[in-house]
């Protein structure tokens, strides 16, 4: 029994994902808020039919995101919390753009992609990923502010994980709109930021450095990582960025770093590192591990990147004149380690 309820659970989690979007479309943790509300008044605010929303919430008061105290009458939990658009740490942008048809569409042919090694999103949309993100701004801004998200556990651990206090300036390559950066630089004043990403990446990115009072002491550069990155600082950032591609295209982005690098300048690059081999945990189902592989099929049907082992990385580093160094789980902002590597 208890392996066909794990199959079976498996098979309902794309429901559960779409349970989470249409919560956040109809604004159910909003208008809910601190305290308890019943169903139909939730309805009423929502515009929305009372007997639906009653299922809506109860599905939601299963997967633990709110709670119901009385027949009808429910409160928000702490998970459920991070629904609300207007927390720091929200992840409702994280969640609708991973419940996105621009994200999903393409795992319907995760079988193909899987028989051909080829990416399935370019077949699907008749451009790349990034290409169908630069002609439709609304979803190319939602990506950075997913991408923001995402990115918060990391830029609140980093400063404490790795010792920046030996750099005069970093620069955050594929920075997006600085949450990272301006997570570094504020633990570290005496710290320069330089955010290197394309025009559509940096669109928010002067509203991040002005809300955390760092316009002064970071500069936005726009430009092209395979061509080239911004010279003048002593450690460069690449967090979440190689695995969006072929590791060809990794050491091309590496090599870029290398060419800049000046004499005891370091290349940190953050991201999950796989095992040699996958230890699923005690528990079987989504699991830190399960999802981190996801990731990489992601990577496979969307972007044509992938998710690589320390031995991966030892070589792609190796391919662009770089040497990794040390290889520190990043654990507070799990599954991400700090990969340091020096010019070889």
């Amino acid at each position: 029994m208890a392996d066909r309820d794990l199959i079976v659970r498996i098979a309902f989690g794309s429901m559960a994902a779409q349970t989470l979007r249409a919560a956040i479309s109809l604004r159910v943790v909003e208008l809910i808020g601190d305290g308890r509300r019943t169903a139909a008044d939730v309805a009423a605010d929502a515009r929305a039919e009372p007997q639906s929303m009653t299922r809506l919430l109860r599905a939601l008061a299963g997967l633990g995101l709110v709670r119901e105290h009385a027949p009808g009458t429910f409160s928000v939990t702490g998970a459920g919390t991070l629904l609300d658009p207007g927390r720091a740490d929200s992840l409702t942008s994280f969640v609708r753009m991973f419940t996105d048809p621009a994200l999903t569409r393409a795992w319907e042919h995760l079988d193909g992609s899987v028989r051909t090694g080829k990416t399935a999103f370019d077949g699907v949309f008749g451009t790349d990923f990034f290409g169908h993100l630069a002609r439709h701004p609304e979803l190319s801004a939602e990506f950075n502010a997913a991408m923001s998200q995402a990115a918060g556990e990391a830029a609140a651990a980093l400063p404490r994980a790795y010792d920046f206090g030996r750099f005069t300036a970093v620069a955050d390559v594929g920075g997006g709109d600085g949450t990272l950066l301006a997570g570094v630089l504020a633990a570290y004043p005496a710290l320069r930021g330089v955010l290197y990403d394309t025009e559509e990446g940096l669109a928010q990115a002067p509203q991040t450095l002005g809300r955390h009072g760092l316009t002064g002491r970071c500069s936005v550069i726009a430009g092209d990582f395979f061509r080239s990155v911004p010279k003048g600082v002593d450690a460069y950032l690449v967090k979440s960025i190689l695995h969006d591609w072929t590791d060809d295209q990794a050491v091309t982005i590496l090599g870029h770093c290398r060419e800049a690098l000046p004499p005891g300048g370091r290349v940190l690059i953050l991201e999950p590192v796989l095992p040699e081999v996958v230890d699923p945990g005690p528990e079987p189902g989504l699991t830190e591990a399960a999802l981190t592989h996801l990731s990489d099929l992601n990577m496979l049907v969307n972007v044509g990147g992938r998710e690589r082992t320390r031995h991966d990385f030892e070589d792609v580093c190796a391919r662009a004149g770089l040497r990794v160094t040390s290889v520190a789980p990043l654990r507070e902002a799990a599954p991400f380690s700090v990969i340091e590597t020096e010019a070889a």
